[in-house]
């Protein structure tokens, strides 16, 4: 193929997938948004969840970021993060049982809102979670894609024992869209398929869902207190108004 024209490709299978959310789950954006909302105006915390390797990006990608919502709480297990071993951190998001000690840990429950962001919808620590999580009294927003999770066969070696899938699980679903196995350009005489599409989806429909909480809120009456990149001038200043506030509460701050 022509040096460049993959780059080209690339951009347009970004664009389609980031379109296909826009044109078919607003209704769904729009649902996870007021239950995110809700929680704010209660100042409650949201914890967000991403069971495995690169869903973890999903969940930082909300969390202590410029122009998002001070109160998320991203659930950074150690054990999923490829930076403590990639083959490590696959296994672990495939172990049963351990989605449920993590919620524990946290002591997730009863009028709390956890909000898990897994592409494939399918592992172990994902499902566990959900699971635990509805147990327990909490109300669940998931991020998954449907066709991954409906297309990967029932006796695959990452799934929950149970065969589930998270949009069966959770009280508000959005779907990202992603194809069976991530990856999306093809090239010819080569087996395997090259640039995966989940991070880009996943974030997309992430900053949506947080952007219209907040709007949510403003239009309420309601100003939540957001974070200002300390990389700008008055940025410290002004996160600094609301650090007592959620030090402390927000385990990972």
């Amino acid at each position: 193929m022509e040096e460049g024209r993959l780059t080209d490709l690339y951009y347009e299978e970004i664009l389609s997938i980031i379109n296909e959310i826009r044109s078919t789950e607003r209704g769904q954006i729009l649902k996870a948004a007021r239950m995110v909302a809700d929680q704010v105006k209660q100042d409650k915390k949201v914890f967000v969840f991403g069971p495995g390797g690169h869903s973890n990006l999903a969940a930082m990608e909300v969390f202590f970021r410029a122009g998002g919502l001070m109160h998320i709480d991203a659930v950074l297990n150690q054990e999923t993060m490829l930076n403590n071993g990639a083959l490590k951190s696959m296994q672990v998001e495939r172990l049963p049982g351990y989605g449920r000690i993590v919620m524990e840990d946290y002591g997730i429950g009863e009028g709390d809102l956890l909000w898990i962001v897994n592409a494939y919808g399918i592992n172990s620590a994902t499902i566990d979670a959900a699971l635990t999580a509805k147990e327990k009294g909490a109300k669940i927003i998931g991020v998954s894609s449907r066709e991954h999770a409906e297309t990967c066969p029932k006796e695959h070696v990452a799934r929950h024992p149970s065969k589930l899938n998270l949009h069966d699980i959770v009280d508000c679903a959005v779907d990202c869209k992603v194809k069976l196995g991530d990856a999306t350009l093809e090239i010819d005489g080569f087996p395997q398929k090259i640039g995966a599409l989940s991070t880009y989806a996943n974030a997309y429909v992430m900053n949506c869902i947080v952007i219209e909480a907040i709007n949510m809120l403003v239009n309420e009456g309601v100003n939540p207190p957001v974070w200002r990149s300390g990389n700008c001038p008055g940025g410290d200043e002004w996160n600094n108004q609301f650090i007592d506030r959620f030090k402390g509460r927000i385990r990972c701050l």
